[in-house]
């Protein structure tokens, strides 16, 4: 779905709504020794370093229709990347690239961590896509969930400001929805628990994802089920579960039950 309204309105000067998506994307793995966390978080440094993320990052402008103005990209010591593009919605001269630099932006940054004593190691990627105009974030909504290894989904999209049409009445929104979850392929849909939180009257709209189902050798860093004992295999189970229940409702909690 295209997040413009189908009939292009007629406004008295230029778009100027504020559109902004924000992530939070968690990757889950069990890691039973202080190497093997290490050896992870090494991985994830790989996969998701600065060069990748600023790839993907350039897509999302090109998916959205902007114009790329500047890219800053940084990788961490000891861990963590970070990503910042600064976008306009048509190409600027230079003169007047300066009122938009604070409007229209693309970031990622990442934070793996671990633990201390139970084995569990994650991923966090926080992504904003904040877009001045007619251009909308939610167009590369799918591409950017299909890109990250993702367990536990927050999403955050709201619309701020407002524009105003040939009479001088103040338009809030240019488009149409009632969640984000619009805007989600079926496929990813039917892969993940959701929940939505919505202010309709704010134009602010949150959902929650997580995986329903998942195979636990996709958990696993350097071991397999094979090299586990049922009781083993039982506890990391229970682990994980619990770990993606409470980064889910975003508080922590009794025994989760299997």
């Amino acid at each position: 779905m295209s997040g413009k309204s189908k009939n292009k309105m007629k406004l008295y000067g230029f778009n100027n709504l504020t559109k902004t998506l924000s992530f939070n994307i968690y990757d889950i793995c069990y890691t039973r020794t202080e190497e093997e966390k290490k050896e992870y978080i090494k991985y994830i440094d790989e996969v998701y370093n600065a060069e990748r993320l600023t790839a993907i990052l350039t897509e999302v402008s090109h998916i959205i229709g902007a114009n790329i103005l500047n890219i800053a990209s940084q990788d961490y010591d000891p861990q963590g990347a970070s990503v910042t593009i600064l976008i306009s919605e048509e190409e600027l001269e230079k003169k007047d690239v300066v009122c938009h630099l604070d409007k229209s932006h693309l970031t990622v940054h990442t934070y793996p961590e671990s633990h201390p004593h139970k084995g569990i190691s994650t991923f966090r990627a926080d992504i904003d896509v904040s877009t001045c105009g007619e251009i909308s974030p939610l167009n590369a909504l799918n591409y950017l969930i299909d890109n990250f290894d993702s367990d536990i989904i927050s999403l955050d999209y709201r619309v701020r400001g407002f524009t105003r049409d040939m009479s001088g009445k103040k338009l809030y929104i240019d488009h149409r929805i009632n969640s984000i979850q619009n805007y989600i392929t079926a496929k990813t849909r039917n892969q993940y628990n959701m929940i939505d939180v919505n202010v309709y009257q704010e134009n602010i709209f949150h959902t929650k994802m997580m995986l329903k189902e998942y195979d636990l050798d996709n958990y696993l860093f350097g071991i397999t089920k094979e090299d586990l004992t049922p009781k083993e295999l039982k506890a990391i189970n229970q682990q994980l579960k619990q770990e993606m229940s409470e980064i889910f409702y975003g508080r922590n909690l009794p025994s989760v039950k299997m």
